[in-house]
């Protein structure tokens, strides 16, 4: 379990459309929002991160840069964005293994989706972290299905009133209950 305001694993990956994406070595000042998604095969994925994608600049005006991550090819990331409304860094070829590091749930493939598109064998679930720049984590969000997720909009405001309150990452207390 990944554990508020302790480091999370360090990302390393490639960019849909040439690049690497590292979290250690983002400059954005207030963190990032890492947000992992099934994979092309998802339709609520495209509409979720088209979302983040529309949502981005507003992320950015408060010190906060953007990214989705899979473990899907290069080339199913590229079909990715080029679904996505706005522009949005999309970082492919996730190791299971690191995904499994977030805390991520993993599935197995169920063929064919309902928008004709083969699952990839096995593919990560969801999740959603706000990372700070030291890359402690501020907040996070996993799933075990791709229904009912955390809303950008809402991100935005707990955003605002953490900047503003300066509130800590909580859920941090490790100790015997």
């Amino acid at each position: 379990m990944l554990i508020p305001r302790k480091p999370t694993p360090d990302l390393s990956l490639p960019l849909a459309g040439g690049g690497t994406f590292t979290l250690s070595a983002e400059t954005s000042p207030r963190g990032t929002v890492v947000c992992f998604y099934r994979g092309l095969h998802c339709p609520l994925c495209a509409t979720y991160l088209g979302e983040l994608a529309k949502l981005t600049p507003e992320f950015e005006a408060r010190g906060v840069g953007t990214v989705g991550v899979s473990s899907d090819t290069e080339e199913r990331a590229e079909a990715m964005a080029a679904k996505l409304p706005a522009p949005l860094r999309i970082a492919c070829g996730l190791p299971l293994t690191e995904a499994r590091d977030w805390g991520l749930y993993i599935s197995t493939s169920r063929g064919v989706t309902s928008i004709g598109v083969e699952e990839p064998a096995l593919f990560s679930e969801p999740g959603l972290f706000m990372v700070g720049p030291d890359r402690a984590l501020y907040y996070g969000a996993v799933q075990t299905m791709p229904f009912v997720r955390p809303h950008f909009s809402e991100l935005l405001k707990a955003l605002d009133f953490a900047i503003e309150k300066n509130y800590p990452a909580r859920g941090e207390y490790v100790g015997a209950v």
